[in-house]
Order: structure tokens, then sequence, then C-alpha cells
């Protein structure tokens, strides 16, 4: 076979172009910490380390996620936590005011006291988050949680039931915030009966209804009223028969039907945490309705507190049942804060637990991706040793080769 000088200048040139090829290969290996630097260097191992590469920037996504949850979640337990001591000092305030010895001028000092604690409640069911949304009106939460009804003279809910989720892992949603409907408007409000005048019959002309102990009347109204829709008119109607003698006795109907008898005497029945008078004493009927249960707000139930504190006229009876609606609701209230605030908790630490469980994952899944793409030090340290040996062998070969003539073996 001929040699031409052309034929052995090509090769060699293309031996150090490859041979620098290979060098700067491996430099950008070493450089990068790369082993694949492209799909052709192994195309099986950048398809997977794609997939780890959106999982890692899933979790990335989801670890964001989480930081606001929990900015959110903190934020609302906070101001659920100032509500709650709010609703405490107005109890405290309540329980006060039932001291005999206040004057009216004590108990308007006390009302302005409430006023400002209702102030405080209403613009915290009114917070914001750091965008801007209120925290308590569901999905409507461009709506201010609670306004004032100057036509109904109550304070309305204007948000809705929804609740708003961040995703914090595959297949996973946590509840970002609690709608005022489930945090403020479930508080049961004082079982009572519906009117604190009976209806009176026979030699009875007026009587008057008050319930005193709370929790004795609580038990019979839970256990006696008929919430049916299609129970019969008088189904939670109580019929007290009264019939005069030593002593004075009476029969309990509901719905027409005997329920129960004693005796009573300086006018006053007093049967299932119920006053019941009987004036005057005589043979007669005295017709008590049970209330059907309700629920009521916090700022309502101040707000009938502070009616009742401001207002000279209340007998004391009447001003007895102000301050049992406001103790039994504004504690009722407190618990229900509470029950929300556990609630919350428990979201806190479930995304605690998932965002220590993204960690792990997204440590897995890099380690996972390393080992397809990512380089061995000292191996390719050696490779671009080797390669730069390799280069300089081709370059000497070739000074070598250039230089050589016949004439230097004659």
């Amino acid at each position: 076979m001929r040699i031409s000088n052309n034929m052995m200048y090509k090769n060699n040139l293309n031996s150090i172009l490859n041979s620098q090829q290979n060098v700067n290969k491996a430099q950008e290996q070493v450089n990068t910490q790369k082993r694949v630097l492209t799909a052709a260097d192994d195309p099986s191992a950048t398809a997977r380390a794609l997939l780890y590469t959106d999982r890692i920037q899933g979790n990335e996504q989801f670890t964001k996620n989480i930081t606001m949850l929990n900015s959110r979640l903190t934020t609302e337990e906070s101001v659920l936590q100032n509500i709650k001591g709010a609703l405490e000092s107005a109890y405290t305030l309540s329980i006060q005011a039932g001291n005999g010895a206040y004057s009216d001028i004590d108990r308007e000092g006390i009302a302005e006291e409430v006023k400002a604690l209702q102030s405080t409640v209403l613009d915290l069911m009114n917070a914001k988050t750091e965008d801007g949304k209120f925290i308590f009106s569901g999905y409507q939460d461009n709506t201010p949680s609670y306004s004032y009804n100057s036509t109904s003279g109550r304070y309305e809910y204007g948000g809705d039931q929804g609740q708003h989720k961040i995703k914090v892992a595959e297949g996973v949603e946590i509840k970002s915030s609690d709608n005022g409907f489930d945090t403020f408007e479930k508080v049961n409000a004082r079982l009572n009966v519906a009117s604190n005048d009976g209806t009176v019959s026979g030699g009875i002309t007026s009587s008057k209804i008050y319930v005193t102990e709370q929790a004795d009347f609580d038990k019979f109204h839970q256990a006696n009223y008929n919430a049916d829709p299609a129970a019969a008119a008088n189904a939670n109607t109580l019929s007290f028969i009264t019939t005069t003698g030593t002593p004075n006795t009476y029969v309990v109907q509901q719905a027409g039907v005997t329920i129960d008898s004693g005796s009573f005497e300086n006018g006053k029945i007093e049967y299932q945490g119920m006053e019941i008078s009987v004036s005057p004493v005589a043979n007669g009927q005295i017709d008590v309705d049970l209330e059907a249960p309700q629920k009521e707000n916090a700022l309502n139930t101040l707000d009938d507190l502070i009616a009742g504190l401001t207002n000279p006229n209340l007998t004391q009876d009447e001003f007895d049942q102000v301050l049992a609606d406001a103790i039994v609701q504004l504690d009722n209230a407190k618990n229900q804060v509470s029950l929300v605030q556990a609630g919350l908790g428990g979201r806190l630490n479930t995304a605690k637990k998932i965002e220590q469980s993204n960690s792990d994952l997204d440590t897995s899944n890099k380690a996972a991706k390393a080992e397809l793409v990512e380089l061995d030090m000292a191996e390719a340290i050696t490779e671009l040793t080797k390669q730069e040996t390799s280069l300089q062998a081709a370059q000497a070969t070739f000074g070598r080769l250039a230089n050589l003539s016949l004439f230097d073996y004659l």
C-alpha cells in the first residue's frame, strides 16, 4: 500500500483532533461533575434522570406550599387565640355583672368594656391573610366575614362553608383555613322556653317561667324535645295542671300525655330546672313551650348582653336571663373556637410530618439521579489524565513523523 505525505498528515491530524475532543469531554465532565453531558452519552440514564428531576422539582413546590400552609395556619391560630381571650374576658364580665350590689352606672361601665371586646372580636373575625384575603370567609374571601345588618339589627356571616386547601404531597391536600360558619355560627345558644309568659287558663290569670337551673333543664330538654318536623303542633308543649289543696298539686302533660306530677307551695312550681309562678294559686292550667335548639354567634350574644346591661327597665328575673344567655353562649363560643384550634393544630402536625417525609423522598430522588448522571471524581480524573497523555503522545508522534526524510536513511 502506498502511503502519501497527505494521508500521513491527515491520519495524524485526525488522531490529534480525536484526542483533543476526548480531553475536552473529560475536562467538561470534571468541571460539571456529571458523567452524562448529553442524552447521546446514555439515553436510558438520561430518560430516568429526567423523571427524577420532575420529582425533585415537584418536591420543591411542595416545600413552598408547606411554608405557605404553615404561615396561614399559624396566623389563623394566633387570631383564634386572641378571639378566645376576648370571649374569656367577656365571660368574666358577665359573671361579674351578676353582682346584686351593682348599680345601673356599674352595669353601664361593664357594658362599655363589653363593647370594646365586641369591636375587637369583630376585627379579629374579619382578619386577613398575607395576600389580603379574609381568613374566615371560605371561598368568598374577598367579602368581609362579618358585618352588621342594620335592618335585622344582627351581625351576619357573609362568607360560605368552603375551605381552601393546599397540596403538600402527591395525593395529599391540607385545609389552609376554617370558615366562619363552622367556627362561629355553630355555637349552641342556651336551651330555653319559647316565652317567659305562660299561656294560662282556669283560675290562673298569669304565670312567668324562667330557667333557673340550666344543667337540669338541659338534660330534660335534650331528653324530651321532639325535633321531628312531622310532629304534632303541641308536641313540645308542657301543660301544668294545678289543683289546690293541702298540699297544692300539679300534673305535667306533654302533648296531652301525663309524664309527671308533684306538689308546690308559695305559688311557685319548681320542675326540671324551671321555676313557674302560679298567680293566683288556683285550679287551672299553664302551657309552656320548649324552644327549639338555636345557634348564635358570639357577636350577637355580646350585643344582647350590652343591651341588657344598659336597660334599667329590666326586672331582676329578666336581667338574670340576659346574663344566663351570655354566660352559656360565650362559654359555648369559647369551646367551639377551641375545637377549631385543635383541628388546626392537628393539621400543623400533619404538615410537619409530611415535610419530613418529602425531605426524605427528596434525598432519595437526588441520590438516585446522582447515580445515573453524576461523576465518580477519582475515575474521572484518571480518565482525564489518560486522555491528556494520549493527546500528548499523538502530538509528539506527529512532530516526529513530520520531520522524517528519506535522506535520514541514506
